[in-house]
């Protein structure tokens, strides 16, 4: 049953009388599933101050029911009205017929398209096929999806010679008739770029087709944001050019970029229970040359912590995907038991692989100056390594779906200017998932591992703590590892922790967490330790922002909580 409200206007009159209207109902019985949307949706054109119970507007509301019923397959509707005691409510009771059977679905794709498994199955998952009920909607789907599919797989010269839709409401019948001819399917030509200051076979290795291959849209929108990707252009547009459709099967591809800034400037100021306040600066530098090269640096102070970065990246042949990077970094550090001043150098070679890891292989020289607890030192280390990532998400700044894995291998050798023999594993896993609109689900798990011959050569950034915003919280930043004699903290050979999060989605962007965490950094047996508490999650416009209360259960006392603060991307 339908039942619509229909309040007539209150007329404001310029005299001080106000004058009443009263309300009408229309209440419409005798219809459910997609007939009564239809008719609901038909309805609602009606402006709310035109309703009436007078012959009129009934015949109004009799013709409009039945336009809407004729839409999804019933011709022979019945109607019968009925006006309240009051006059404030028109009852109408509909018998909606007997509806119109499909009795022939003449559907057929010619041309090259004939045998392509894309138009069969969408031929073939329709619901016009002989023996159902008639629903205009669905016809004009059809058509109109039959279209679409034949732009996207590149059947520009597709037409239809037939396209009618019969109805024969005596016998209650319908006679589906699309007839396609798709014509040839084009293939991606040669590349016709402009504006670019990058060398066009740099420009053209984004392209994720080679020429001769079929026409296929998503591969125009995936070389769209390739060029995007690389970050060398302010501007892309990929298109093909149609002014050759029928001269050939190959159309050309237009390419039109323009040339990024050749200098970035970016500053930052933020805020983490971790570090404080820290402030950035950022210079980045999208193309150094014809060849591509790219240089990227950043300056990041807090309290604690003061960085510098710089990176310069030379790509090879498949732009995206393959590139030699040489990276130095300067890192200062002054927190709790741990004074440290490192250097960085290392240069490496990053490969997409075909199963979606991106494979990093690289040599590494640290030198750390450093003070930890009683340990007073300094030493380098020549590492090899090779690191193994993958990222895979769905959605906005809040992914439903999401998981991220990495995993790297060190190795040290004293016969190659390292302090000690040392390998050094370390690999992370997270899981996004959700049930419906507002419900999230987060698993994380990350462990490492130091096997030094000799640990106490090992500097304070190669051992491991734990605790803070992104690991146990609940507790303090990198509070927790084994202590020396002195009561300082030293730094572990082995760390593991893992969190469970769930949120529940409060208004809009606005999401509710609760969780729990687990792990410890040790040297020998792990004294695992407890964090939980719960957390406010927005999906800010910068991204997403987590505020968390959380609880230290194996610390003293428990009754005290930490507050984290942190503003960044979950995967």
């Amino acid at each position: 049953m339908l039942r619509k409200p229909l309040p007539l206007l209150i007329a404001f009159l310029l005299s001080p009388t106000l004058a009443h209207a009263e309300e009408v109902d229309l209440t419409i019985k005798g219809l459910k599933g997609s007939a009564e949307d239809n008719v609901d949706a038909y309805l609602s054109s009606i402006p709310p101050e035109e309703y009436r119970t007078d012959l009129r507007f009934q015949a109004r509301v009799q013709r409009i029911i039945t336009e809407a019923l004729n839409a999804v397959g019933y011709y022979h509707p019945t109607f019968k009205f009925e006006v309240s005691e009051q006059n404030n409510e028109l009852i109408v009771t509909v018998n909606r017929g007997k509806p119109l059977i499909i009795k022939e679905a003449d559907i057929q794709i010619s041309g090259e398209a004939e045998g392509d498994v894309d138009f069969i199955l969408l031929v073939k998952n329709s619901k016009l096929t002989k023996g159902r009920r008639l629903n205009h909607g669905d016809y004009d789907s059809l058509k109109s999806k039959i279209r679409n599919l034949a732009l996207q797989k590149g059947y520009f010269d597709g037409s239809y010679s037939m396209t009618r839709l019969e109805v024969s409401p005596d016998l209650n019948q319908a006679f589906v008739r699309l007839h396609f001819d798709s014509g040839i399917r084009y293939h991606f030509g040669e590349h016709q770029i402009t504006g670019s200051q990058i060398k066009l076979d740099r420009v053209e290795s984004l392209a994720p087709f080679e020429q001769g291959d079929p026409y296929l849209v998503s591969s125009v929108g995936e070389f769209n944001q390739n060029l995007s990707n690389s970050d060398w252009f302010s501007s892309v547009l990929v298109e093909p050019d149609l002014s050759y459709l029928g001269q050939g099967r190959e159309l050309p591809m237009k390419v039109s970029v323009e040339p990024q800034a050749r200098n970035q400037l970016e500053t930052g100021l933020g805020y983490s229970t971790d570090v404080g306040v820290r402030g950035s600066l950022k210079w980045k530098k999208p193309w150094v040359n014809s060849r591509g090269h790219s240089i990227n640096s950043s300056l990041e102070l807090s309290k604690p912590e003061q960085t510098i970065t710089a990176s310069y990246r030379i790509p090879q042949s498949d732009a995206l995907n393959d590139y030699y990077s040489i990276n130095y970094g300067l890192k200062n550090l002054d927190k709790r038991d741990t004074k440290s001043l490192e250097s960085n150098i290392s240069v490496g070679r990053t490969q997409r692989l075909e199963n979606g890891w991106n494979r990093t292989v690289f040599i590494r020289y640290l030198l750390e100056n450093f003070e930890q607890g009683l340990q007073d030192d300094s030493s380098q280390f020549l590492f090899g390594g090779i690191s193994f990532a993958r990222s895979r998400i769905r959605g906005g700044a809040m992914p439903h779906w999401g998981d991220s894995q990495q995993i790297t291998l060190e190795y040290g050798d004293p016969s190659a200017l390292s302090e000690t023999r040392v390998t050094r594993v370390m690999g992370g896993m997270k899981w996004i998932r959700s049930a419906g609109e507002n419900h999230r689900g987060l698993f994380r798990i990350d462990g490492a591992a130091n096997f030094a011959e000799d640990y106490d050569k090992l500097s304070p950034s190669l051992r491991f703590f734990a605790g803070g915003d992104n690991n146990l919280r609940g507790y303090g930043y990198e509070s927790i590892s084994p202590l020396d004699e002195s009561g300082s903290l030293t730094g572990a050979k082995y760390m593991l922790t893992t969190s469970l999060e769930y949120q529940y989605r409060l208004y809009g962007n606005w999401w509710g967490a609760v969780f729990y965490d687990y792990g410890d950094a040790f040297d020998d047996q792990p004294d695992f330790k407890r964090g939980t508490g719960a957390g406010i999650r927005w999906a800010s416009p910068v991204g997403p922002i987590r505020l968390d209360f959380a609880w230290g259960l194996d610390q003293e006392p428990v009754s005290e909580y930490r507050i984290h603060f942190t503003l960044g991307p979950e995967l």
